[in-house]
């Protein structure tokens, strides 16, 4: 079934068709079961420190799963899927998508969080964890390619340096991956 912003972005015609391979973030099930674990295991231990304590009720037994659902809601990781000229990353409810063959910049936002911001030239962002790019070489190569277009055609116009450090990141832990698997550490 398509989303609101997919039938939005066929409409205006900033989406990129969708041919060939698509690639999507290896990591993401694992990511999720982990998440879905958290939440569980903090619901339990509430419930049962509750039931212990004498204190567990009908409304903070709401309570709690509240704020279980809560931290699932923040530890729910992004679904980062790239095909050739597009990025797609899709939360609980909103999927954004970017041209990544017409990105006007690429910013990274050093914080407690990283994050990396796409913009392309129909005004469409996408936020993502460089991570994501760092742990899945594929989906980095298909947004390398495509910068590398958008910066060949002229419309990249901030992000150079930035995408030059996600780089040496992916062949930083590319080059680990291999050492560890040939047991050269």
């Amino acid at each position: 079934m398509a989303h609101r912003d997919d039938a939005r972005e066929h409409r205006s015609g900033t989406s990129a068709p969708e041919s060939g391979r698509a690639v999507h973030d290896r990591r993401w099930r694992g990511d999720l079961v982990a998440a879905i674990r958290c939440a569980a295991v903090l619901l339990g231990l509430l419930l049962l420190i509750d039931r212990c304590a004498g204190n567990l009720s009908p409304g903070r037994g709401a309570l709690w799963s509240a704020l279980a659902v809560l931290l699932f809601l923040l530890l729910c990781p992004d679904r980062v899927r790239a095909g050739e000229g597009w990025l797609a990353s899709r939360r609980l409810l909103r999927t954004r998508r970017v041209r990544t063959d017409l990105l006007v910049s690429v910013r990274r936002l050093d914080g407690i969080t990283q994050r990396l911001v796409l913009r392309d030239a129909f005004g469409e962002r996408v936020e993502l964890d460089p991570q994501v790019l760092v742990h899945n070489p594929d989906l980095w190569h298909r947004l390398h390619e495509d910068a590398r277009r958008s910066l060949a055609h002229g419309t990249l116009l901030c992000g150079a340096t930035a995408l030059e450090r996600i780089s040496q990141q992916v062949e930083r832990e590319t080059a680990r991956a291999v050492f560890e698997v040939s047991d050269l550490k």
